[in-house]
């Protein structure tokens, strides 16, 4: 317990319980990573030192008198600002939004945390109503990758993955609509779960639809797990979340014996050698743990389509419905709108029907495997200041992240678990999907899997050892 700031949660609870630590140091300490390296990372939007800081003072309060909200009582948290916190701004990234933070509420997830009591540090960045895989924007800046300053580290969640892998805070809330929790996970080396589709509930609902979900960035899946049962409990104000609690959060399971399907690929995606060996040793230990692993091939190309209908309309509605203020908007977002004009009733109708038919392609596969495995991303971390590697794609985005948008169109919980470094010493994503509302599963095989794949902290975390 030498540096509270990479205390997991366990290990927080562990300490406030006996009051071998208290939580307005550990908040303290976290506070004093931001300080340390925000300036240039770029992770948060906005930080509230004094409001983490009393928080963290009722925390101790509690923890003295033996009574604790939960066993997340003072832990250290983030919000991603796609998700709404009363009494600070809604930007969204996005300059076409309000400063002010009148009638903002608390989101569900975000009202769970405070009710499980913990200590919420701020805001963390996200590019403009995270439109894009990258975490840039012109009213937040560009947020950089601590592995490597000059690479960036993904997005939309890129923030929230930034501060996980460098200890600035314990618990991070993160979205994903296409890829932005595990896309930025696998390239900061820690893990993120998108999970199945409403299982966390949210209010109000994300700009794009359907396809967006909330959910854990965290230094370890415990903690993710931990963050799960509380940010899952029923809101009345998502009619689409499940009305009663689906408890699958306690570990239930090891590797022994499960059930793999592992695709090297979708369809005939290209994935970078240095990628392949490192979820290729990742699958050797899975297989060393007891697991049985068939190798599997499965083409869900006609995804691409699909997913490009549904990004670029919704994308349109969101302009449009942004009347004067689209002006301010970022070309990027506004050219993906601009796509969405040649998108009609009938072909944005077909998309969805089509999202069914990929989950049914899928489902058949979860009759003969417990879970499936693939890379999350094919590629390291790339070079911040740009949108995509190499030359310019008109696809956009999901060109170079086929693995992770056809999960939010089957609306299959899906996580990406660190599985080694690159040469150039940059992270690698294991990604694991499970059937719907198994979240717990995809999270009891990470777990086994972290045992067995420690993951280095990023430099500049080691250099304040």
């Amino acid at each position: 317990m030498s540096d509270l700031a990479l205390l997991t949660a366990a290990e927080c609870a562990e300490g406030f319980r006996s009051g071998r630590l208290s939580p307005v140091d550990v908040a303290a300490a976290c506070l004093a990573r931001i300080e340390r390296h925000d300036p240039a990372l770029n992770a948060f939007c906005i930080v509230d030192a004094d409001g983490a800081l009393a928080a963290a003072r009722a925390s101790e309060a509690r923890w003295r008198k033996g009574a604790p909200l939960s066993p997340l009582d003072g832990v250290p948290a983030t919000v991603k600002d796609l998700v709404s916190m009363a009494g600070f701004p809604f930007r969204r990234g996005s300059r076409a939004t309000p400063a002010s933070a009148d009638g903002i509420a608390d989101a569900p997830a975000v009202a769970r945390l405070r009710e499980a009591g913990a200590v919420i540090l701020g805001k963390t960045t996200t590019p403009e109503y995270g439109h894009k895989a990258v975490t840039e924007s012109t009213l937040c800046g560009i947020t950089r990758n601590p592995w490597d300053p000059a690479k960036t580290p993904g997005g939309s969640s890129g923030g929230a993955a930034v501060a996980a892998a460098t200890g600035m805070g314990v618990l991070h809330l993160g979205t994903d609509a296409g890829g932005s929790i595990r896309i930025p996970a696998a390239f900061t080396g820690v893990f993120g779960l998108k999970p199945t589709a409403y299982r966390v509930p949210m209010h109000p609902a994300s700009a794009f639809g359907h396809l967006a979900v909330q959910g854990p960035l965290t230094r370890t899946v415990a903690d993710a797990r931990a963050m799960m049962d509380v940010i899952t409990r029923h809101d009345p104000r998502d009619w689409a979340a499940p009305p009663v609690r689906i408890a699958d959060m306690d570990r239930r399971s090891a590797a022994n014996g499960l059930r793999v399907g592992h695709l090297r690929t979708l369809g005939d995606a290209p994935v970078s050698a240095e990628v392949e060996a490192c979820v290729d040793a990742a699958v050797r230990a899975l297989e060393g743990l007891g697991a049985e692993v068939t190798p599997l091939a499965l083409d869900m190309r006609e995804a691409a389509d699909m997913f490009e209908t549904i990004w670029s309309g919704t994308a349109l509605a969101l302009v449009q419905a942004a009347g004067p203020q689209a002006e301010t908007m970022e070309p990027s977002l506004l050219a993906i709108a601009e796509r969405g004009r040649t998108v009609d009733a009938g072909r944005f109708a077909a998309a969805l029907a089509g999202c069914a038919v990929l989950a049914d392609r899928l489902q058949a596969l979860f009759a003969r495997f417990d879970v499936l495995t693939l890379p999350a991303m094919p590629i390291a971390a790339f070079e911040v200041g740009r949108d995509q590697p190499g030359d310019p794609d008109p696809r956009g985005w999901p060109a170079w992240t086929p693995f992770s948008y056809p999960f939010n169109l089957t609306r299959h919980p899906a996580a990406s678990l660190p599985c080694g470094l690159t040469a150039e010493g940059l992270p690698v994503g294991l990604q694991i999907v499970a059937p719907p509302f198994r979240d717990g599963l995809a999270l009891d095989v990470a777990e086994a899997l972290e045992a067995v794949l420690p993951m280095p902290l990023p430099p500049c975390v080691c250099e304040d050892a």
